[in-house]
């Protein structure tokens, strides 16, 4: 029955605030009909996202963790017309499903999306840096690394913004098995302990479940 509420809640708040249009619908029907997890953003957190990116001002966005580009689009869609958002996708069929979700929503020359372990190609945008808003949204494993490759990248005023950490109440779990719950507990506690960050976190229920997100602003 919660499950059922969240899902119509969400429904009820989405139908008035939300923008989901035809473009964002084709993105997640391409995403399904390709067979990739249904792991993207609700269309809720998309427009969170966007409207970070907005309040932001940002004008670079980092992703980590393309999927189908479902997530790529609303943020990229904040962006002034020579904003760049660049996304991050080691899976293939991934990446080719993205290109066509985002070539079909106009943005492919604001969006580049990079092939390859995001631990190798992060060492590669240096030059690019910084970036004014990061989203890390790909395995939770590799979260601390995400994390220190963030700030490399960021100035003060970035938003770092780590997606999917409550993991259905596991993040509690200290001596949890599971490498996702731990690559979560270290990414938060790095951030506790970085003098240039301060943060919070989200619980989140809804359609997508029991979940929550980081978010950090780089102060210094």
């Amino acid at each position: 029955m919660l499950q059922q509420t969240w899902t119509a809640v969400d429904a009820y708040f989405d139908d008035l605030l939300v923008e989901e249009d035809e473009v964002l619908v084709a993105a997640a029907a391409a995403s399904e009909a390709a067979g990739l997890p249904c792991h993207q953003v609700a269309p809720n957190q998309g427009k969170l996202l966007h409207l970070l990116a907005r309040i932001r001002g940002a004008r670079r966005i980092l992703e980590i963790g393309t999927l189908g580009g479902y997530s790529t689009i609303w943020p990229a869609r904040a962006l002034p017309a020579d904003g760049r958002l660049v996304t991050l996708e080691v899976d293939e069929r991934c990446a080719e499903v993205a290109a066509a979700n985002i070539a079909r929503a106009g943005l492919d020359a604001v969006v580049e999306i990079r092939r390859g372990r995001a631990v190798d190609l992060l060492p590669q945008l240096a030059d690019e840096a910084p970036f004014d808003l990061v989203f890390i949204d790909a395995d939770k494993p590799s979260n601390p690394a995400y994390l220190r490759w963030a700030l490399e990248l960021t100035r003060p005023g970035s938003l770092i913004i780590g997606d999917n950490v409550v993991r259905d109440g596991a993040v509690v779990e200290a001596d949890s098995p599971d490498p996702r719950v731990q690559g979560v507990r270290r990414f938060t506690e790095l951030i506790s302990e970085h003098p240039r960050l301060t943060a919070t976190a989200l619980q989140t229920v809804g359609g997508k479940g029991y979940d929550g997100l980081v978010l950090a602003l780089v102060t210094d």
